[in-house]
Parts: C-alpha cells; sequence; structure tokens
C-alpha cells in the first residue's frame, strides 16, 4: 500500500513540477497539461510498441510535452491569445494528435512489452513493489535535481524574475515571450515525460489520461504548501513531490474508506477540488494570522519606544 503510494506520489509529482512552473514560476495559468501529460504516454507508448529504447521512450514523451507547450507559448506570445485559451486551443488540438500518434486507438496496451517497468522491478531483488518506488524515486530525484540546477543559472534565475516582475526581465536586456515560451515548454516536457511514465507503470495509454491532471497537479502543489513554506527554489521544488506524494495517499484513503462516509469513486473529483479550495483557505489564513502578528510585534515596539522616550 505504502510503495504503491509513493510510486504515484513520485510519477505524479513529475506532472505536479510541470504544474508549478507554469502556475507558480511563470504565474502562467494553463491548461495544456491535460494534453501534453497523454501526449507523452502515447508518444513513450508508441515508441515502446516500436522496439525503442526505455530512455529514448522517455526522451520522446520530454519531447513530445515540451513541443505541447511551445505551441501554447507561441499562440499566446504571437497572437496574444490569453493563456488559459491558448493552452485550451493546444489541448483540444492534442486529441487528435493523441489518437493518430497511437495508430487512431484510443488505447494502446503495454503489458506485452514494457521495458522500463522490467527494470524498475529488477532494481531490488524479492521486492517488485518496493523495487518500483525505488526506481521512480531516482527518476524523481534526478528531475528535481536538474530543475535546481536550472533555475540557479542565469536563465532560470530570470524565469523566476519574468513570472515576479516583467520590467526587470526586460531591463535586464531578456526578450520575455522567448523566456515565457521557453518556461511553458518546460512545464509540457515535465508534463509528457510524467505521462510516459504513469503509461509505463499503469501498462498502457489512453486518449483520456489527461482528464483532471491540471487540477490533481495545483492540489499537490497547494498540499506542498500548505505543509511548509520557503522561498528557496529548491526547497519549493521538494515540497512539490512531497505534496504530491501527501495528495495520492488522501486519494488513497478515499478510494479505500471513503464508503465510511458514504463517498464513492464518483466523488474523488469533488474531494480533489474541496482540497484545492481547503488549502487556498488555510494559506490565506497563515497569511492573514502572519501579518497580524507583525502587526502586532510593531505596535509593540512602538509602544515600548514611546515609554522609553
Amino acid at each position: 500500500m505504502i510503495e504503491a503510494i509513493l510510486v504515484e506520489g513520485l510519477v505524479y509529482g513529475i506532472l505536479a513540477l510541470g504544474v508549478f512552473v507554469s502556475f507558480r514560476v511563470l504565474d502562467f495559468p494553463d491548461l495544456t497539461a491535460e494534453g501534453a501529460f497523454p501526449l507523452g504516454a502515447a508518444a513513450a507508448a508508441a515508441l515502446i510498441s516500436a522496439g525503442a529504447n526505455p530512455v529514448v521512450a522517455m526522451l520522446g514523451a520530454f519531447t513530445a510535452g515540451a513541443l505541447a507547450g511551445a505551441a501554447t507559448g507561441s499562440i499566446y506570445a504571437t497572437l496574444r491569445v490569453p493563456s488559459l485559451l491558448a493552452g485550451i486551443v493546444v489541448m483540444t488540438g492534442l486529441w487528435s494528435v493523441n489518437l493518430r500518434v497511437m495508430g487512431g486507438k484510443a488505447n494502446m496496451p503495454l503489458i506485452a512489452n514494457n521495458p522500463v517497468m522490467d527494470a524498475a522491478y529488477g532494481l531490488l531483488p524479492g521486492s517488485s513493489d518496493w523495487s518500483a518506488a525505488l526506481f521512480f524515486l531516482i527518476v524523481a530525484a534526478c528531475v528535481l535535481g536538474l530543475l535546481a540546477l536550472f533555475f540557479s543559472t542565469e536563465a532560470g534565475i530570470a524565469m523566476g524574475a519574468l513570472g515576479d516582475n516583467e520590467s526587470v526581465v526586460i531591463s535586464a536586456g531578456s526578450n520575455p515571450k522567448v523566456l515565457r515560451t521557453s518556461g511553458v515548454a518546460l512545464s509540457g516536457a515535465l508534463c509528457g515525460l510524467s505521462g510516459g511514465l504513469a503509461a509505463s507503470y499503469q501498462g498502457f495509454a489512453d486518449v483520456n489520461f489527461g482528464s483532471g491532471v491540471v487540477a490533481a497537479g495545483l492540489a499537490s502543489v497547494m498540499v506542498g504548501e500548505f505543509l511548509f513554506r520557503s522561498n528557496r527554489i529548491g526547497v519549493q521544488l521538494v515540497r512539490v513531490l512531497i505534496g504530491s506524494i501527501a495528495f495520492r495517499a488522501i486519494m488513497f484513503a478515499g478510494r479505500k474508506y471513503g464508503y465510511l462516509v458514504g463517498m464513492g469513486p464518483n466523488d474523488l473529483r469533488m474531494v480533489t477540488a474541496l482540497l484545492v479550495v481547503g488549502a487556498v483557505a488555510a494559506g490565506h489564513f497563515k497569511a492573514n494570522q502572519a501579518s497580524r502578528r507583525g502587526l502586532n510585534a510593531a505596535v509593540s515596539r512602538a509602544g515600548s519606544r514611546g515609554k522609553n522616550q
């Protein structure tokens, strides 16, 4: 049970990292993930079925997702279409692309040939579930490390500054259109890679894979933010993965014990929505409490200075 939660949390945690890049780093509300995630799954499944190396298949999923994100960023930058609408347009078009990638089929199985999971299960002798958990932990750690390294570079710092204040980026001589498009492409690439890993883990790729993944990714980001706060990018990336694992644990509890409160599998989307709302409300409450404490401390200091005078 715990190992399954870990695996799901880590696989979908890479998706949550993509959502984090677009929504938090770039401040770019985007729905491309709902198309990039199944596109990555379809690309990986098609490459594996064609006999490609699993590393090549995952790179294909990463690249396919990056192209989806770049399409959204380009539509936004060149046509000035609002970000949400640009994402919806790309997401809608990718439905047909995903079907073409999978040869016109809505579902492509990987049961007979699944080299990614063969490698995962062979990592530890005698414990296939924990072996898979360790494998995906290594993959997620590598992705997280590379992301943290990127955001410590000049381009990564500029990308983070773009989400806070675009005028600062322009004054520094960077092109905000290119920077934003690159960031959205990075977000889509992470979603595509997550889709490829999810297809391998679940044993099939499906055209409906992307339904609800943006809400799940946002919930993971916000659960992580609720657990602890930090301004350091490395810590923020780690907490996204922790939030994803916590979110999957909540979903697992809902599936297994939801019947005790009259919940069924069809109610899990509502649980996801309530988690997002609850995390936002809790964040606002924490911020208000912190501002009140700061105000009280300032008043107290002012009062003590008045007495001393």
